[in-house]
């Protein structure tokens, strides 16, 4: 889903007009949608090989047919994003969707016909049933919205997005309406339903393991700074007839032309490294990731996918682009909004920090606030690059790259900062404690000689 935003090119010469800006936000809201879709069903194919655990030569080839046309995706995205009226791009994509699903309700059908692959857990349950009908819902549940969003795409295109886009929020909405339905209700149909399920260690119903999610989020940052080095690859070779004859067989000062390129290059390569770091230093720190911490983690990882879009926009600072100050102001945003959905993950896991977070990282201690620092940078250097673009516009080059350079030292300098830091308050409390204990040794010194 990636490469077709990332692959979005203007010409240096080329204004960002009302038109191009369409393009580029229908691109990217298609983007957004269909990476949230993918990720919905890359949860429920999780779920399934949870359920599913030895595989036979049957299930590898359905599994093998099931990722064959889940690569072949990002094409159907390019049509539904370059010709966005046209139904047959959505046509497409919800097809390929309903394939998907119908080839995964087959494995579970599969599954449950030959009892000795499934989970051992379930194998020796009396309450198969249960969980057939449980994946199967958790399955179809998507597949059967892009199925109604097909239909619609040749009579009312608005509605068929409206349908994909109940696919990102549908789980969601059936948990809040089972939450309020037992908070109107009450609580007897939850503990009935939760005694009924009781003997039984095995929940589907469970947010994904942290493990899933830190691999998901691993594979994610690995093709972003992939694309980044096959993009510079393809882009940025000269011909050698053009370093024949322009530069006389000097490949050394043909490729000085092509100087803001690698420096476009390297500091988003840069930027994709240290937010996989706070990434990676964040979830050290977690024991367990809730589900609203999945969420904000699957929103970092689609804006995250940007930063290769960011690159192509600001490598045309070379050919003296009219777009620079916008092509920052979107790199800026990319990045703000991959930033804070990571703050967001922190800030979640500490409002319920003694089920998901150490000991040692939680509210007061030394790593809470270095880690509260470094997941505060990126989001408050981006948006005052931001704001400092539209006041300075002039500048705007300059401030971008000075961000891009500043940001790699100062993740080195912030634990020096954040232990002098906590060292200082420290010092000064301990100053404010010893005047408090002589004022009241003092009080205690004078109270006999007062009586």
């Amino acid at each position: 889903q990636i490469l077709p935003v990332a692959h979005t090119k203007i010409h240096p010469d080329q204004k960002l007009g009302e038109s191009v800006q369409q393009l580029l936000l229908a691109k990217i809201a298609v983007y957004l949608m269909t990476f949230l879709i993918v990720t919905v069903a890359w949860a429920a194919h999780v779920r399934l090989f949870q359920v599913i655990e030895l595989i036979d030569d049957v299930l590898a080839l359905l599994n093998l047919a099931c990722m064959m046309i889940i690569t072949f995706l990002p094409y159907t995205f390019s049509l539904m994003a370059s010709f966005p009226e046209v139904p047959f791009g959505i046509f497409l994509f919800s097809v390929c969707a309903v394939v998907i699903g119908l080839i995964q309700a087959v494995i579970v059908a599969y599954g449950f016909y030959h009892p000795h692959l499934l989970n051992q857990q379930i194998q020796v349950s009396e309450n198969q049933n249960f969980y057939k009908h449980h994946i199967l819902k958790i399955i179809l549940r998507g597949p059967i919205l892009c199925f109604l969003a097909a239909i619609f795409s040749f009579f009312f295109i608005p509605l068929s997005y409206v349908l994909l886009g109940l696919v990102i929020v549908f789980p969601h909405l059936t948990r809040f309406i089972t939450w309020c339905k037992t908070k109107i209700v009450g609580q007897r149909d939850a503990e009935e339903e939760h005694h009924s399920l009781e003997t039984f260690t095995f929940y589907l119903s469970e947010p994904l393991s942290k493990e899933r999610v830190e691999a998901f989020s691993d594979g994610v940052y690995a093709i972003v700074a992939t694309l980044l080095i096959l993009d510079i690859c393809e882009d940025n070779v000269p011909d050698p007839r053009e370093v024949e004859e322009k530069f006389h067989g000097s490949l050394l000062e043909a490729l000085s032309e092509y100087g803001p390129n690698y420096l476009a290059y390297f500091g988003s390569f840069v930027t994709i490294g240290l937010l996989w770091f706070v990434h990676h230093s964040l979830f050290l720190y977690v024991t367990k990731a809730t589900r609203l911490m999945g969420l904000f983690n699957i929103l970092s990882l689609a804006f995250i996918g940007g930063l290769p879009l960011a690159y192509q926009l600001t490598s045309e600072f070379a050919e003296k682009s009219h777009n620079e100050i916008e092509a920052i102001q979107v790199s800026c945003v990319i990045t703000f909004f991959a930033s804070i959905f990571q703050f967001a993950i922190w800030t979640t896991a500490l409002l319920h920090e003694r089920e998901t977070l150490h000991p040692f990282a939680r509210y007061g201690g030394k790593e809470h606030a270095f880690m509260f620092a470094k997941l505060a940078l990126y989001p408050c250097v981006s948006l005052g690059a931001f704001f400092l673009t539209c006041l300075l516009s002039e500048f705007s080059t300059a401030i971008f790259h000075l961000m891009q350079i500043v940001i790699p030292f100062a993740f080195l300098a912030l634990r020096i900062f954040v232990r002098i830091s906590l060292t200082v308050i420290k010092f000064v409390m301990s100053l404010s404690r010893r005047k408090v204990i002589l004022l009241e040794e003092e009080e205690a010194c004078l109270s006999p000689t007062e009586t």
